[in-house]
């Protein structure tokens, strides 16, 4: 057993640690997150008015609150839509910003400068203007992956150009914002002068302008992020990540945002059209599924710690039990510790996977409801999987069979780990007494 645990730290050590910290730190990766991070405020707000635009009634309802609510979200649909569509429906302005402003950072550039060229850059090849209108359909998710594009795009040209001096220079006396305004103005060019003519290319030889085009590349992928085999693999790197003391969410999440806004996208366009929700695997069902607690599912392990047998570990669930209601789990995580903790990986990486599995299971039978809100990821577990399923019940009960699934498969392990602190302790305890009974000769 102790051979296999150290081949097992050897390869986290050797391999898998320093990829992650490549990955972690990788400017791209970065900005992509620090985009998503920047967009949340205004996409939360803006899926909380689903709430009120679809109200979890049934149309046939007889109670009097329920039809007076349905009766008015029907009268002014298109009224309560408009703050939706101004949030949800652009999220792909503020990612574009975000994404520019966090790169430009990383490459030491005015931020505000290279954020608004992204969004120009974005504009221009997803929002065809004709009949002095300028078409909305790629503002949301499924222009998602061409922001990201024309967001790392244009910054690095900007980066680029100002490298290698290709810029315009005024004299000192003339003001900072003035002086940016003409740094910025060679970049804008050559970002003109290039996506533009790439958009028309692509129309004319493939009838779909690039957001289109990307789409319609990505679509494989776009479908295989919704299965099961990927909801465990990102799970398994996230746990794995963790292990070894890297922030493994923070990975995993930078790289499936993209497909999970897509996707959220899409389930929100058959909401309102009435039709059955295309999507399973969103940030909702991440958040309140696979990480009740926080990462590892640790909610329930925190209650169990309260009644443990060891002094350390009890203090440890009294300082762990509340933040775990709001996800945050960093007390136990590093307390217990789990954190290279042989005793407890096995159910660190398996609980939530099986959880993944009860989830993913219990949606494709229709029993739960699925997502088509964006929640932050501090609401507990049962009022969020609720509030993201536009307040069903169906995700409360899960939440519920998932926190007894985790410490049904926390308890044996954590009875061993126990036993393992007792017998160190006592060995200890028999160590530092003072020696007894010894004679002394004269």
């Amino acid at each position: 057993m102790s051979s296999l645990y150290q081949s097992m730290i050897a390869v986290i050590e050797q391999s898998i640690t320093p990829l992650a910290g490549r990955l972690g730190q990788q400017k791209y990766v970065i900005a992509i997150r620090d985009g998503f991070t920047a967009a949340l405020p205004f996409m939360i707000i803006g899926s909380f008015m689903l709430v009120f635009i679809f109200p979890p009634f049934s149309a046939e309802t007889t109670n009097s609150f329920a039809r007076a609510w349905l009766d008015f979200s029907l009268t002014y649909r298109e009224q309560l839509m408009l703050p939706f569509n101004l949030s949800m429906g652009v999220m792909t302005f503020f990612i574009s910003v975000g994404i520019g402003a966090s790169l430009g950072r990383q490459f030491n550039l005015d931020p505000v400068m290279s954020g608004l060229l992204a969004f120009m850059a974005f504009l221009l090849v997803a929002a065809p203007y004709a009949d002095g209108h300028i078409s909305t359909q790629y503002l949301s998710g499924q222009g998602i992956f061409t922001a990201l594009i024309t967001a790392i795009y244009s910054t690095r040209v900007y980066a680029w150009l100002k490298q290698n001096n290709i810029t315009i220079r005024l004299p000192k006396e003339v003001p900072t914002g003035v002086a940016r305004s003409f740094e910025i103005l060679i970049p804008v060019v050559v970002v003109m002068g290039t996506l533009h003519p790439l958009n028309l290319f692509i129309a004319a030889q493939t009838g779909m302008i690039m957001p289109q085009a990307i789409m319609h590349l990505l679509e494989p992928l776009v479908s295989a992020s919704d299965s099961l085999p990927a909801i465990l693999l990102s799970v398994l790197l996230c746990q794995i990540f963790w292990f070894a003391g890297i922030h493994g969410a923070l990975i995993v999440t930078g790289i499936m945002n993209p497909f999970w806004m897509a996707n959220l996208s899409a389930n929100q366009a058959a909401l309102a059209a009435g039709a059955a929700l295309p999507h399973i695997y969103l940030q909702g069902f991440w958040d309140h599924y696979l990480l009740i607690g926080g990462v590892g599912s640790t909610l329930p392990l925190a209650f169990l710690l309260l009644r443990s047998r060891v002094t350390h570990l009890r203090t440890i669930g009294k300082m762990g039990v509340v933040p775990s209601f709001f996800n945050i789990n960093e007390p136990i995580l590093f307390g217990a510790p789990i954190i290279m903790n042989p005793m407890l990986f096995i159910p660190f990486v398996c609980v939530p996977m099986v959880n993944a599995c009860l989830a993913y299971g219990a949606t494709r039978l229709g029993w739960l409801a699925q997502v088509v809100s964006l929640t932050p990821w501090t609401t507990p577990a049962p009022i969020g999987a609720s509030w993201a399923a536009n307040w069903a019940l169906s995700p409360v009960v899960m939440c519920v069979i998932c926190m007894v699934m985790s410490a049904l498969m926390y308890l044996p392990f954590l009875r061993a780990y126990e036993r393992s602190l007792m017998k160190t302790e006592a060995q200890k305890a028999q160590a530092s007494a003072p020696l007894t009974g010894t004679v002394s000769s004269n």
